[in-house]
């Protein structure tokens, strides 16, 4: 499994949308400092997903979705491959008995294909948008996972890159 995690807040991205003429579509701009994370992992070859939102990206919240990833996968041996992200290498980490942590090389974000799942979520479920509050961001995200997850095929055309699964192979 390959994971990673993401920043979400009440900042938007606004993009150029298509409207008919002579109308011109208008967005809200919004630059407000309320963050949520998104924590997920992926099995490249089956493009099983699994994601958790939490409040930070810390040792903690770090334990709390390596947990989470081997209760359900009680029965599978894991290697989850991570980034050099300072709290994946905390002291007080418990790696739970089913997982092996494997890191990236350092500063090589384009080796790890939950970037591209991040794009994708972002760029179909979160452009043109500016929320009311972070619990309305936190539940529109949590809709959008969940959406995600369902979509097994989608994800893993997008995460299953040829030289991810020939060193599976080999």
């Amino acid at each position: 499994m390959f994971q990673d995690e993401a920043r979400f807040g009440r900042i938007n991205d606004v993009r150029r949308a298509w409207a008919p003429k002579p109308i011109r579509p208008l967005c809200t701009a919004m630059l407000t400092h309320e963050y949520t994370y998104a924590y997920a992992a992926v099995d490249v070859d089956s493009g099983e997903l699994d994601t958790l939102m939490l409040p930070s990206v810390n040792g903690e919240c770090m334990q709390i979705f390596l947990d989470e990833v081997a209760a359900r996968h009680r029965s599978d041996r894991i290697v989850m491959v991570l980034d050099g992200a300072g709290w994946h290498a905390s002291k007080s980490l418990i790696i739970p008995q089913n997982i092996k942590l494997l890191s990236l090389p350092p500063y090589a974000p384009e080796l790890n294909p939950v970037e591209h799942l991040w794009d994708e979520l972002r760029e179909k479920h979160f452009h043109n948008l500016a929320f009311d509050s972070i619990l309305a961001l936190e539940d529109h995200l949590e809709s959008a996972l969940r959406t995600l997850e369902m979509k097994r095929e989608s994800v893993r055309s997008i995460v299953r890159w040829p030289w991810i699964v020939n060193a599976l192979l080999i």
